[in-house]
């Protein structure tokens, strides 16, 4: 079977720039507080690390796991936990940081499961959004790109775990 080949959607200095907004943006937000960042395995590590490295506020990072895509490029509809937290977000302030928004099911559920968790204050922010895959409505407070109904690898983004390394964005063509 021949390997898929890849296109830059968005290249590696356009996003390094967009992420250096997004946290300005975030410093200013959160002016003279800490912040707990909490990054969506595995797709958000990329995006999650560049925009720590960005943010001058004192910060924490934790993971939480999901599962909703079995295999190739179509969600389940059912999200599935994998790993929780390792430590308490009680009267934190909290950033979910998330690869994609797309179907609206993994932010939605993380969303309230963090909620229950009772954090000081609970905000979302997005490498990608992609409101044309929208099943439910949800927002994320910070957005890097809005995009096209494409499917997407690179910087973090995987096609059965492959190609997460990419330094740009880059469509899948099979």
């Amino acid at each position: 079977m021949p390997q898929p080949r890849v296109e830059v959607l968005i290249p590696a200095e356009r996003i390094q720039n967009r992420i250096r907004e997004l946290a300005t943006q975030i410093n200013n937000d959160y002016a003279g507080r800490s912040l707990v960042l909490i990054g969506v395995l595995k797709g958000s590590f990329v995006f999650l690390a560049d925009l720590a490295r960005c943010l001058t506020i004192p910060l924490r990072i934790e993971f939480i796991g999901t599962k909703s895509y079995e295999h190739g490029t179509t969600t389940s509809g059912q999200v599935q936990l994998t790993k929780d937290l390792d430590k308490s977000i009680e009267n934190e302030d909290v950033l979910l940081v998330e690869d994609i928004v797309d179907t609206g099911l993994t932010l939605n559920y993380l969303f309230h499961i963090l909620q229950q968790r009772s954090p000081r204050s609970l905000k979302t922010a997005a490498f990608l959004d992609k409101p044309s895959r929208r099943r439910i409505q949800v927002e994320a407070d910070y957005i890097g790109f809005t995009i096209e109904d494409k499917f997407v690898v690179g910087y973090g983004l995987d096609f059965e775990q492959k190609y997460r390394n990419l330094p740009d964005l880059c469509v899948l063509v099979q």
